[in-house]
């Protein structure tokens, strides 16, 4: 049974400007000893955890926050009401660590994974505990044995069981670590690039001669390699011990979005919204990247663009390390135009055959 799902996307983004540094210049990495374009992996998933794509497929997503006071504001609106205000402040209390009966200080604590059906679970048992007059520290031993029920509890927080969480204080750092079943790689462009600056202005309505603003922005365009690797064994563990099957559909799920969702930094100054040209999927024994196809940068040949040279290195490079390592591999891919698919690889004639294969385990 093949426990790792590879995903490589090739996707074409026209001039842009999808990820920022803190000098506001696109957010770049030297490989190959040429600078490449760079969208951060932490800037993809959140674009993929905010999309109107996971909350119709994947429920809601955690919220990621350091602010408890505000946390629980959101947590009594989503459920209803279910716990008085005491209990959650006890329970979120108990799970960060924190006194929240007096002001909670923020400034250095890290920003955390909540997920709202996880934490009515501890509010079950905080209840349950404050009702046999038992005390916060029975209360984390009793829960140890419960790690089966806690995980069932975390069904509800996709996004947690696959980028996992940290915890350093509370009840949280004993019971609730997770490790992250997804590693995604930052998407960096096949090919060297030379940004260029939009130099613009804001036009004041109200003002004859010249602008009411001036300012830069750097851009570029590109063919951009994402890469992802799935564990299916642990995403089942994190979630309570799931059959293979839902792990499998969290994976074409995870498809869909790496195919499809572009961060939205600048987008209604870019409109740079593409989807993948191509999308390659393969269930293996071990997670591997196909970036070094591009450790050479990729050149336009006789102005045959980014694409197509993308594409030939891509398969070209799957090949070698197909056969030189004989690797034990069930292929799939989704591909535009009429591009060859060396043999191996099982073509898909569009992205809804290719999410069924996945469901299916690499197989039909």
């Amino acid at each position: 049974m093949k426990n790792f799902i590879n995903f490589h996307i090739l996707i074409s983004h026209s001039p842009s400007c999808l990820n920022r540094d803190d000098m506001n210049m696109q957010k770049s990495a030297v490989f190959g000893g040429e600078r490449r374009v760079r969208v951060s992996s932490q800037s993809l998933k959140r674009a993929i955890r905010k999309s109107d794509y996971y909350r119709q497929h994947l429920g809601e997503a955690s919220v990621r926050t350091k602010k408890l006071d505000e946390l629980i504001a959101i947590i009594n609106d989503r459920l209803a009401g279910r716990y008085d205000t005491d209990l959650l402040k006890k329970t979120v209390g108990l799970l960060a660590g924190k006194e929240l009966s007096v002001e909670v200080a923020t400034e250095g604590d890290a920003v955390a994974p909540w997920a709202i059906e996880e934490v009515a679970w501890f509010c079950e048992q905080v209840k349950r505990m404050v009702a046999q007059g038992q005390d916060e520290k029975a209360l984390g031993k009793l829960l140890k044995n419960e790690t089966a029920a806690m995980r069932q509890a975390l069904a509800s927080g996709v996004d947690i069981a696959l980028s996992g969480r940290m915890a350093t204080s509370g009840l949280m750092s004993e019971l609730g670590k997770v490790d992250g079943a997804l590693a995604v790689a930052h998407v960096l462009t096949t090919h060297s690039v030379d940004a260029d600056i939009d130099w613009f202005t804001a036009v004041d309505d109200l003002q004859e001669l010249g602008s009411g603003h001036l300012d830069t922005q750097e851009f570029s365009s590109g063919v951009f390699y994402r890469y992802a690797s799935l564990n299916v064994k642990q995403l089942q563990e994190n979630l309570g011990n799931a059959p293979r099957e839902k792990a499998l559909e969290i994976g074409a799920h995870l498809l869909h979005m790496l195919a499809t969702i572009v961060p939205s930094a600048k987008q209604q100054s870019f409109a740079a919204h593409n989807l993948a040209d191509l999308a390659l999927v393969s269930f293996s024994d071990i997670p591997v990247s196909l970036a070094n196809a591009f450790e050479k940068p990729v050149r336009s040949v006789n102005g045959s663009g980014f694409k197509e040279p993308s594409i030939a290195e891509l398969h070209n490079y799957w090949q070698q390390i197909h056969t030189g390592y004989g690797l034990s591999e069930r292929c799939g891919e989704f591909i535009l135009g009429q591009s060859s698919v060396p043999e191996g690889i099982t073509r898909k004639s569009t992205i809804e055959e290719l999410k069924t294969w996945v469901m299916n385990n690499g197989e039909g």
